[in-house]
């Protein structure tokens, strides 16, 4: 089955490397043994994340990442990921990370989503922090991220 795994930027002022997120997406999805179809990664502004969230979840406040399963089934997943850029810029000191890291790491937190994880418990959430954190350093931290 051929794959897609699309990268699009429509932020003004922030982005990341197209080429290594894509990369990312790949293998962390090889790794969950789930086969892409169609992963659509979209690196946006607060407010378009804001508005989605609002009109699609009903939550009426900004978010960090969202993602859209489109076709739920591991051998021909399809879903979108959307990433607030405005909010990786401005949480990465907080961590201690670089703009670009904490940006990687909700487009990974969206993957993880699409690849069937969820995080509405202690331990849900400290399970994906675990993953996000494997495939960062795996997937990521090595092209200087």
């Amino acid at each position: 089955m051929a794959e897609s795994i699309q990268v699009w930027h429509t932020h003004p002022g922030h982005f990341l490397p197209v080429q290594r997120v894509q990369e990312m997406v790949r293998g962390l999805l090889r790794d969950e043994q789930v086969e892409p179809a169609y992963v659509g990664v979209i690196l946006s502004r607060r407010a378009a994340i804001h508005e989605m969230n609002r009109d699609f979840l009903q939550h009426d406040y900004p978010t960090d990442v969202l993602s859209f399963l489109i076709v739920e089934d591991r051998r021909a997943l399809e879903g979108e990921v959307y990433v607030d850029l405005d909010m990786a810029a401005e949480r990465a000191s907080e961590f201690g990370e670089s703009f670009r890291r904490e940006a990687a790491r909700y487009v990974v937190h969206g993957v993880l989503h699409l690849a069937g994880y969820d995080d509405s418990t202690p331990e849900e959430r400290a399970r994906m922090s675990a993953l996000e954190n494997l495939y960062l350093g795996r997937y990521w931290d090595g092209g200087g991220g």
